[in-house]
């Protein structure tokens, strides 16, 4: 195994998923923690301002989507060719992923800040000033697009090559900036003017170009194997379509997910800023329990691609099943939380009581899917592992589009009004875990889970087996 990548293909299963992902959880915190900081702060100016940067929020999230494609392409293909001992694919997947995400980093940046005001516009929001604070914020943040794309690529690949400690103490560095400056920044001191969210939006900025800065400097300064790696080569095309292949569809889904969400914000908006506003926190709360588990999947993820480029079908079902067990304890920890606490969580992050009794309910109908939510976040992350990211996002994205209809029909006034919308996420997300599971469990039993015993006839399985995974990684199929 090259320096810097620790191998997952053997070992204590349970002790691999949790060193590695750990780091990784704590990195997913620490993005979730420049949301909630905000809100924290931004709440203190009213239930107007959060509904401005909530707005904005959703084009930052779809973002996200072509983030994903990138960078789960990456992490699966260093991850895969980790686990073959294979450094210049390794490089070769890392290069073309960078090159990628910085090209489509600047276009969307661009249709950010010269279309904020259509883009706004699409929520129908009936307020002028959470409009306004909107396209102010918007424009700020598309400058810092860029940092916002590139370092989940950095710590993808990092991951990866099975060192997650590194990504999490960079973007812990990010996050302390970010709360010395958001108060700074928003109610301003001494000669600092109080810029309110406009001032939480550079604050962010700010702390993600930092990050940026620091994470080139360990890749291509202080990291051995990267440093001779350089981006101003021609992309490669072969590449480009197989990082493609994979990350394609998680991007596609997280992208439908976004546009989804943003229709149901455009149904919620009819009940006013109060359910906006509850809804924006009340998601990022909810946060905590799933960035814990799309980290632990990004570990999934790992561990499922070096043993996947290692022939390990027998460590592979064993890493599953012990890291769905372990994703279910802190589902369930979760829902308690959800359910039996969601006011004080919730009054927390606002003092305004409309909105507080507005989110509780939110929260507490949500709570109920936390354990299923974390079950399909985690196996999604074993597919793509795999190389197979095609079946997680049609489940994924068949099921949340059924929320569209189901909230419609739910949030009618003679049936659930406004909870019915939250109704509608709580089920879906119900359904997509339980089917996930179901499907993955079965592609197991389909597959060989460890290698013959006579010598000759594992010759000849390793063979198959590398001709099969070649194949698989290349077609995604």
């Amino acid at each position: 195994m090259n320096k810097g990548t620790k191998d997952l293909t053997k070992g204590n299963i349970l002790k691999a998923l949790v060193s590695l992902s750990i780091p990784i959880v704590g990195t997913s915190f620490v993005q979730m923690a420049y949301n909630l900081i905000d809100l924290i702060w931004i709440g203190r100016l009213g239930s107007n301002s959060v509904a401005a940067v909530g707005t904005v929020g959703f084009y930052t999230w779809l973002g996200f989507g072509i983030i994903l494609v990138t960078k789960v392409g990456a992490e699966v293909g260093v991850s895969q060719s980790a686990g073959r001992k294979n450094l210049a694919e390794e490089k070769e997947f890392a290069r073309n992923s960078l090159q990628f995400n910085i090209t489509t980093s600047l276009i969307y940046a661009a249709m950010m800040l010269l279309f904020s005001g259509l883009l706004v516009s699409v929520f129908n929001i009936k307020d002028k000033t959470v409009v306004s604070m909107a396209i102010r914020y918007m424009k700020i943040i598309a400058f810092g697009i860029p940092f916002f794309f590139i370092n989940p690529i950095f710590s993808g690949i990092m991951n990866g090559r099975g060192d997650s400690r590194t990504p999490f103490l960079i973007n812990a560095t990010g996050l302390v900036l970010n709360i010395l400056l958001d108060p700074l920044m928003i109610f301003g001191y001494g000669i600092v003017p109080a810029l309110g969210v406009r001032g939480a939006a550079i604050a962010t900025v700010f702390s993600q170009f930092s990050v940026t800065m620091i994470f080139v400097y360990i890749f291509f300064v202080r990291n051995r194997v990267y440093r001779k790696f350089t981006l101003l080569r021609k992309p490669d095309l072969g590449y480009f379509k197989r990082i493609a292949s994979v990350g394609s569809p998680i991007g596609l889904q997280s992208a439908m997910f976004t546009i989804f969400a943003m229709i149901i914000a455009r149904l919620i908006a009819k009940w006013g800023a109060v359910p906006i506003a509850a809804q924006k926190i009340g998601s990022q709360i909810e946060a905590i329990s799933w960035m814990t588990a799309s980290g632990f999947s990004s570990a999934m993820s790992a561990f499922v691609g070096q043993n996947f480029g290692a022939d390990k079908w027998d460590r592979i079902k064993r890493g599953y099943w012990t890291g769905m067990g372990a994703i279910s304890g802190l589902g369930f920890i979760a829902t308690i939380l959800f359910v039996v606490f969601p006011e004080p969580i919730f009054r927390f992050f606002i003092q305004d009581p409309e909105t507080i009794k507005c989110g509780a309910v939110y929260l507490r109908i949500l709570g109920y899917s936390q354990i299923f939510m974390s079950l399909e976040i985690a196996s999604t992350g074993a597919y793509n592992g795999l190389g197979k990211t095609i079946p997680p996002s049609v489940i994924t994205i068949v099921f949340t589009g059924l929320r569209i209809p189901a909230a419609y029909i739910l949030s009618a006034e003679d049936i659930l009004g406004l909870n019915g919308i939250w109704w509608s996420i709580s089920m879906t997300t119900v359904l997509k875990g339980t089917l996930l599971l179901l499907f993955f469990s079965v592609y197991l039993k389909q597959h060989p889970e460890k290698c013959p015993d006579h010598w000759i006839k594992q010759f000849i399985f390793r063979q198959e087996c590398k001709a099969l995974r070649d194949k698989r990684s290349i077609t995604g199929k």
